[in-house]
């Protein structure tokens, strides 16, 4: 099977424009959910989430061009744009054919599809932007990207709500072994803080009403009571191992496992059984390693943080058997499609820094939720292996464990 590293990483989310400010300032505790400021709230249950600030999307394409893009997109090219130099490919003779993408969202242009629908509704059909439907598709982000970094190898998308930033991980590895591909860059983006994404992920009460950011997002704490969204986007440049070596690449780390699955069982409820399935798959492709850290899905929501607790004590052997485990939403929301690709990097950075990422704004114990979940303080720590989890409506799942080289 061939080997596959990790040699580039960027993101963009609610503490940070790049992946050096966000690790520090996620480690540091810093809270990046505050008031609403993308749209009037003033109708609304819902005032929070965790938005990107001082983001300039004149920075990373033509300003003529932004119009064309969704906000998920021009997100997704900052963190791409971050990646691919951090993998400082610099006069290495790259075969671009052999270079391709898998990007992920779970939402994509939702914000046009707002916009454009009122116009539509408003001022007709003949006013809709000619830029629309190519700036709202999901499968765009790659597009641009793409296009941005003149990738000619194969060009997937994942659409599999909060596991599509991990989806993507998966699908660009299997790509790689399967030799469809040398090198491929994963970008996962989401920016659905929009009246209609707040407004229907509140009337199917999911989302967390309280306006006091420092507890509005906790996870795993006994008085949760939803999640709190977020936007951001973040990239990783994944190569076959030899290849990054011959060109003396840095090499974050090697991804040796991943899992995925499906619940079977509720549009939008999640279950036990299915994430453990995925975690499992993961953990046995590894080889069962000792796994020294766990970036949880840890939504802040009753039933995901009750049930992801429960699997990972089946998963290790119980409760003394587990390894440390954190839910880094607290400080940047939930990124619904974005997540998996952010969470990857934090758990890659927490790896080569050796410093557990805390979960913030916890409290109050929850008996049902009763590992070490690193509370409200990061933790030194030798890490030479770490897992991400990541749970979708759905019920699709996506799983997948780093290691140190």
């Amino acid at each position: 099977m061939r080997r596959i590293v990790v040699t580039g990483m960027g993101m963009i989310n609610a503490v940070g424009n790049d992946k050096e400010s966000s690790f520090k300032a996620i480690c540091d505790g810093a809270c990046g959910i505050g008031p609403i400021t993308l749209f009037d709230t003033e109708k609304f249950t819902v005032k929070i989430a965790g938005e990107v600030k001082e983001f300039d999307p004149a920075t990373v394409m033509e300003p003529k061009e932004v119009k064309k893009a969704d906000r998920f997109i021009q997100l997704g090219l900052k963190a791409a744009q971050e990646a691919m130099t951090d993998a400082n490919f610099g006069d290495a003779d790259i075969d671009m054919e052999r270079f391709g993408i898998a990007a992920g969202s779970g939402i994509g242009g939702l914000p046009s599809i707002e916009k454009n629908s009122i116009i539509l509704n408003e001022r007709g059909p003949r006013r809709i932007s000619p830029f629309f439907i190519p700036g709202a598709l999901v499968n765009m982000l790659g597009g641009f990207v793409t296009i941005d970094h003149n990738l000619k190898g194969p060009n997937l998308s994942a659409v599999t709500a909060c596991a599509a930033g991990t989806h993507s991980i998966s699908e660009a590895a299997k790509t790689i072994m399967c030799n469809g591909a040398e090198r491929m860059l994963v970008v996962a983006a989401e920016s659905a803080i929009t009246g209609v994404g707040i407004g229907g992920f509140a009337s199917m009460k999911a989302l967390s009403t309280t306006e006091d950011a420092s507890v509005a997002s906790r996870p795993f704490d006994a008085e949760r009571n939803g999640f709190v969204m977020g936007e951001g986007a973040g990239a990783l440049v994944l190569e076959e191992y030899d290849a990054a070596v011959a060109r003396g690449a840095n090499i974050y780390a090697e991804l040796i496992g991943f899992g995925e699955s499906g619940d079977a069982n509720h549009i939008t409820t999640p279950s036990l059984d299915g994430p453990l399935r995925a975690m499992k798959a993961a953990y046995k492709m590894a080889g069962e390693p000792k796994v020294d850290y766990v970036n949880a899905h840890g939504t802040s929501t009753p039933v995901n943080d009750k049930n992801e607790t429960a699997a990972l004590k089946e998963l290790f052997g119980g409760k003394e058997k587990c390894p440390p485990v954190s839910s880094t939403k607290g400080q940047t929301g939930h990124c619904l499609g974005a997540a998996g690709g952010l969470e990857a990097i934090v758990s890659i950075m927490a790896m080569r820094d050796g410093v557990i990422p805390p979960t913030i704004n916890y409290k109050t114990p929850d008996e049902n939720c009763d590992l070490d979940i690193v509370p409200n303080e990061a933790r030194k720590a030798e890490l030479n292996c770490v897992m991400s989890n990541s749970f979708g409506f759905g019920g699709t799942n996506g799983v997948v464990i780093f290691k140190k080289i």
